[in-house]
């Protein structure tokens, strides 16, 4: 954790769909794996789903800081505590960081869990280990050898609608996708800047591409000649046609192009939520959402200045061989403490907090100790998955809280002690999902959703 070495950090692997070249699987959140026999084997048991409710997902890929955010220690040695200092929120008892005061005049409308762990220490294992559940073999896969939970929603979720995807994102996670499940579940990505002043989703458009897409169906489905004749043996074809015909949906669906289409919202809404592309981004996820779409994840894209070291907007990676973590969040916090109470006020005005929960989190936190590695001895954090804050808000969950704690200098859970499993288990539980059911692998294997972790009491 204190190596010297520069660390590469998450990979930003945005798809840029382009009309002409997507899979039947990205156009509708629904295509088609070779295993696809073994896929729909698979029982989904009696759970019932909540089919009313969302998910937002704002990923701070690299790791946010705990202590630069919801988890302060102002009393810790020097070595550990930075310049910032905790404030209070209009809920008693709960303080955060003063680069959040219009957040912190909102704290009834959000909870923060504080003792959450996990046992994977890099980038993309962290992020297949907090998404997934479990822990991948490989150290660094860049994708998930597990579903995310996305993937899982998805699959759960896939008859509710056909011209609407179920889940959508703007960048791929680095270590996560729907493993096993295939191209069904991977998130329908959007191949547009939200913050551009020509946004569009760009694979919606029925422009003169989309028509010849349409126009050469048939020579489309005569590639999957080979995989007719296998999957036929299995007598499982008619997904495969079901899967087309959702792509079909997909691509002529009005209430799908008026979810993405930004330009309908106000500009003063606009305005609060912040003209970045993280801001805009949590602005076109509540429109989502609103539309019907059941999970959205959204990479936390807060530009920060060159001056503040190597890393990137979407890049939250502060070691000090990349950053000066610091100042990084002193560039980063504003911009957060307009989006997010622009989204938590907006959900909440719109009685959508019931049913949509907002999530704020990245793979792991940041080392407690400071670390001044890079020759310019500048400030950074290093990785540190004994220890993480995720922020919440809405889902019908109970808000106004703080669930867990660090020790003193925020480096291991001293109350509540959670495994990362915990917050998916909540998760699923609020949409109806039972964790004890299994998927089978691509050998076959039955494999449960979750094998541990339990629903946070003190939410639900």
């Amino acid at each position: 954790m204190t190596s010297p070495r520069k660390c590469p950090g998450p990979v930003s692997r945005r798809a840029l769909l382009k009309i002409g070249g997507l899979s039947l699987g990205a156009l509708a959140g629904g295509g088609a794996s070779p295993n696809l026999s073994r896929l729909f084997a698979a029982q989904d048991g009696a759970s019932r789903v909540d089919r009313d409710f969302s998910v937002i997902l704002l990923w701070a890929a690299g790791g946010p800081s705990h202590l630069e955010t919801f988890d302060l220690k102002p009393d810790a040695p020097q070595e550990y505590r930075g310049p910032f200092k905790p404030i209070a929120t209009n809920v008693p008892g709960i303080d955060i960081c003063e680069g959040f005061p219009n957040l912190a005049r909102r704290a009834d409308k959000f909870a923060i869990v504080r003792s959450l762990f996990h046992n994977r220490n890099e980038h993309s294992g962290g992020t297949s280990r907090l998404l997934s559940g479990y822990a991948s073999v490989a150290a660094n896969p860049t994708d998930g050898e597990y579903p995310e939970i996305g993937s899982i929603v998805a699959r759960r979720l896939e008859d509710e609608v056909r011209d609407l995807p179920l889940y959508v994102g703007t960048n791929k996670f680095y270590g996560g996708g729907p493993a096993y499940l295939g191209p069904a579940y991977a998130p329908f990505m959007v191949s547009g800047d939200p913050n551009a002043k020509t946004f569009s989703a760009g694979n919606l458009s029925l422009s003169q591409e989309a028509a010849s897409l349409l126009q050469k169906r048939t020579q489309l489905l005569a590639s999957f000649d080979t995989f007719r004749r296998e999957v036929d043996r299995s007598q499982s074809m008619s997904a495969l046609d079901k899967f087309n015909q959702r792509a079909l949906d997909l691509l002529t669906s009005s209430r799908t192009r008026e979810a993405f289409d930004l330009s309908k919202e106000p500009d003063a809404l606009r305005d609060r939520y912040g003209r970045t592309t993280g801001g805009q981004s949590l602005l076109l996820a509540r429109r989502l959402v609103e539309a019907g779409v059941r999970f959205v994840q959204i990479t936390a894209n807060f530009p920060v200045s060159k001056s503040v070291g190597v890393v990137g907007a979407t890049n939250w990676d502060d070691h000090s061989v990349n950053a000066d973590v610091f100042r990084a969040y002193e560039e980063r916090l504003p911009q957060l403490d307009a989006a997010i109470p622009a989204l938590l006020d907006d959900l909440y005005d719109r009685g959508l907090d019931k049913n949509v929960l907002f999530v704020f989190c990245g793979e792991f936190g940041r080392t407690p100790k400071i670390g001044y590695q890079d020759k310019s001895k500048r400030p950074g954090r290093d990785h540190w998955c004994r220890a993480m804050s995720v922020f919440l808000s809405g889902g019908g969950l109970k808000m106004g809280q703080v669930v867990g704690a660090t020790n003193s200098r925020g480096e291991d859970p001293s109350e509540r002690v959670m495994n990362s499993n915990c917050l998916l288990a909540t998760i699923y539980r609020r949409f109806g999902i039972d964790t004890h059911e299994s998927i089978l692998d691509n050998s076959g294997r039955p494999i449960p959703i979750l094998t541990d972790g339990e629903p946070i009491a003190e939410l639900l």
